[in-house]
């Protein structure tokens, strides 16, 4: 079975109701693959763990009723561009994750070092009514770790969150926002510029397919994936109730390093990070303290990716022309042009998104070369 026809399969489970990512993890255990899954009968679903009779009566009614490969065709009309676990540019580090989303939509410039998890992702995240002090040690942590190559990471809400993506772009370091609604609505939208801001600086995502409005009950899930994709997870500010510590919880259960801002105990925004330090989080007395310790966090494994070659991720047609005409030692521009069969300046457009994407280098002398494989 093929990639594409596999990652039909994720999308068509994921479209059951009551079936979400744990469970999409127990049948991809328990069959092997979801392609197995949806063939399974009544009986070999009823062993997974959490699949009771009416789960397996609505398992087998949306069977009758859906053709995978074609709700794929149908839903790539509105969300064309997603990863699922299926795919082997999905998130390495989401891949470790109990709950993995079955579907991630993504928009703007993608980084396959960040996928691949050799590129490390920190989060940030806090309060939506951040003091001054909050505000501004968010922008000169969230700058100095883009200045050393960090991309960071948070939600997009208003206060914290908005300082740690502005104060990273402000620098010109790379972010990611994810998103608790369909990459189609931004909210707030407050944020609207923001939002265009990360597009074309960074990417945005989401597990929610295109037009799904902001619901209360999305944003602890939205939490899961900013703790699964960082290496590391910062608090600002955080008072006692606050969705900033359900993203610092799952970050230990996900074995991330949790780091907080010490604050005044007659900060209300300062008690759930003390409370943080007090369980064991670490502290951050300056950037260069904050720097030094997440420079000891190892490497994933000791070969990491970025030394690797990288398995070819789908590609818009004239882009996979661009790639199949550079050579693992450098190729000249010209003999680029010649092999694609493209205008000049189409090549170099292709060109300048395949080296944002992780997918070429350039070497002296308008040449490049191919970092990935077949």
């Amino acid at each position: 079975m093929t990639k594409q026809e596999e990652r039909a399969y994720w999308l068509a489970w994921s479209e059951v109701p009551g079936i979400g990512s744990v469970l999409l993890q127990r049948l991809h255990q328990q069959f092997g693959t979801l392609a197995e899954a949806w063939k399974a009968s009544a009986s070999e679903l009823g062993a997974v763990e959490g699949f009771g009779v009416r789960l397996i009566e609505r398992v087998v009614k949306m069977r009758g009723q859906t053709n995978p490969q074609q709700l794929l065709e149908q839903h790539l009309v509105k969300n064309p561009c997603f990863w699922t676990p299926a795919d082997g540019e999905y998130p390495r580090l989401l891949q470790e994750i109990p709950s993995p989303p079955a579907t991630l939509y993504y928009s703007g410039l993608v980084d396959l070092q960040e996928n691949y998890g050799s590129k490390p992702i920190v989060g940030i995240v806090g309060t939506r009514n951040p003091t001054e002090y909050g505000k501004r040690w968010t922008r000169k942590i969230s700058a100095t770790l883009a200045k050393h190559g960090f991309t960071v990471v948070s939600g997009m809400a208003v206060g914290i969150d908005t300082q740690a993506h502005r104060g990273c772009l402000e620098a010109g370091g790379r972010t990611i926002a994810v998103l608790g609604t369909g990459l189609d609505v931004v909210y707030p939208l407050s944020n609207s510029y923001l939002y265009k801001q990360i597009q074309e600086q960074g990417l945005v995502i989401s597990e929610y397919p295109a037009s799904t409005k902001p619901a209360r009950s999305n944003f602890p899930q939205r939490n899961r994936i900013i703790a699964g994709l960082s290496r590391a997870v910062l608090v600002m500010e955080a008072p006692n109730k606050s969705g900033a510590l359900i993203t610092a919880r799952l970050a230990n259960e996900f074995c991330r390093d949790v780091y907080a801002l010490p604050g005044s105990l007659d900060n209300p925004n300062s008690i759930g990070c003390l409370g943080l330090l007090n369980r064991g989080a670490h502290v951050i007395l300056s950037e260069g303290h904050l720097l030094e310790m997440l420079g000891a966090i190892p490497e994933l494994d000791p070969h990491s990716a970025i030394e690797k070659p990288l398995p070819v991720p789908t590609l818009e047609p004239e882009l996979a022309k661009v790639l199949d005409a550079i050579a693992f030692e450098p190729t000249s521009f010209d003999i680029i042009v010649q092999q694609a069969a493209l205008e000049a300046g189409s090549v170099s457009s292709a060109l300048l998104q395949l080296e944002l994407m992780g997918l070429v280098s350039q070497a002296p002398g308008m040449r490049y070369r191919r970092l990935i494989t077949e």
